[in-house]
């Protein structure tokens, strides 16, 4: 089978149907890429796309994935590209990939390192071990321990741990505290609900000063990096990416970083590794990696020349490898919500979202905003405080 065969009889199968999946289809159909994007919800914007057909799941993470995937994969052509975009699917799918390895071609990190770079605690052990720059933190595991974060100065960044209560919506991602007792109080309400919270200090400076390195690594040479850099987070300072940019100017600065991290953890996949800028010290530290997927602004690496979801699916089919080509360079937005808020760049803003040539996922997503703002509005309310029905007399 020669590759133009390959590529257009093998697709590549996306699980995560959200922006972060709209992104890595829309990337693999500029390429002629044949796409199924895996959702939980048919509110989700991909799964509206006309970049892709839609499969649903009974849930994006568990053994309802994994039944799922498996039931997709036989109506298709042997063992397609399998390309996650969900952090929750990322460890079910490192847990099943022998399973799951008979039926799709996927590229994870080994199991140890999955579960590694997957919790805050046992990656701040190997940073450490591995002399990577990051945060001075401090993981509080009882009540002893709350007294080192005072060392940490102040305000303070608090993470748990493991994410899972952050995905059942049961704990906040990140929080910050402006003063030692409001930092207590958050570790204290994050060991009650049986997680473990990192404490971290707090790098000062804007949101301009994050940056990012997107990549996919496949033995034995493969390697293949985007240096981006936010301009805005959504909600600032603690947020996901708003508005990004390009950032060549930083690769000599993060690559060594980069590579240095890629080497320590023997990396496979796709992956990512956030960067902040530290003025007290002057270097840069790494405030968190992705691992085992696209991150959420991963298209605006297709759409400045590195299509890296084409990498990884070329790199699993035995193509060549795309080299990343010369292009205008363009910003990226999380959605609508972020258009007034300026690139800098003074050219062309891609939205995670609209497409005039594929709109339907934009409406899709201002609709499901409008269900969650409704929802949450109805909570506030309650119905201890709505006005009680009067009744009329007989």
């Amino acid at each position: 089978m020669d590759g133009r065969h390959k590529a257009e009889h093998t697709p590549a199968v996306v699980v995560g149907a959200q922006g972060n999946g709209l992104g890595v289809v829309r990337s693999l159909a500029a390429a002629g890429v044949p796409a199924i994007v895996v959702g939980d919800n048919f509110r989700d914007a991909a799964m509206w796309s006309r970049r892709c057909k839609s499969h649903l799941v009974e849930r994006s993470y568990g053994r309802p994935l994994v039944d799922g995937l498996l039931k997709l994969q036989t109506a298709m052509p042997p063992r397609p590209v399998l390309i996650l975009t969900d952090e929750l699917a990322v460890n079910t799918v490192s847990d099943h990939r022998g399973e799951l390895g008979d039926c799709y071609r996927l590229r994870l990190p080994s199991p140890t390192t999955v579960e590694t770079l997957g919790d805050k605690e046992l990656f701040q052990r190997f940073a450490e071990t591995h002399a990577l720059p990051v945060p001075r933190t401090i993981v509080v595991k009882g009540e002893g321990d709350l007294a080192q974060i005072a060392q940490l100065g102040s305000p303070i960044i608090i993470k748990p741990a493991d994410k899972f209560l952050v995905h059942m919506g049961r704990i906040e991602r990140l929080s910050v505290a402006e003063s030692i007792d409001d930092a207590s109080a958050t570790c204290r309400r994050f060991l009650s609900l049986g997680e473990t919270p990192v404490v971290q200090e707090w790098i000062d400076g804007p949101d301009g000063n994050i940056y990012f390195a997107l990549f996919h690594c496949g033995p034995p040479a493969s390697r293949s990096v985007f240096f981006g850099r936010k301009i805005a987070a959504s909600p600032p300072r603690v947020g996901s990416t708003a508005v990004c940019v390009p950032a060549p100017e930083a690769a000599d600065a993060l690559r060594p970083i980069t590579e240095k991290f890629i080497d320590a953890s023997q990396y496979e996949g796709l992956g990512s590794l956030e960067f902040k800028w530290n003025p007290r010290d002057g270097r840069f530290v790494i405030i968190e990696p992705t691992v085992g997927r696209t991150d959420s602004q991963e298209e605006i690496a297709a759409l400045n020349g590195l299509n890296l979801p084409l990498v990884a699916y070329c790199y699993e089919l035995g193509l060549p490898i795309p080299e990343q080509k010369h292009v205008d360079a363009v910003a990226w937005r999380e959605s609508l919500r972020s258009i007034f808020i300026r690139s800098g760049l003074g050219s062309r803003t891609y939205d995670g979202y609209w497409r005039i040539d594929d709109p339907m996922p934009a409406f899709v997503y201002c609709i499901d905003l409008a269900i969650r703002a409704g929802r949450r509005l109805m909570r506030r309310v309650g119905p201890a405080t709505l006005p009680r029905r009067r009744h009329r007399p007989a």
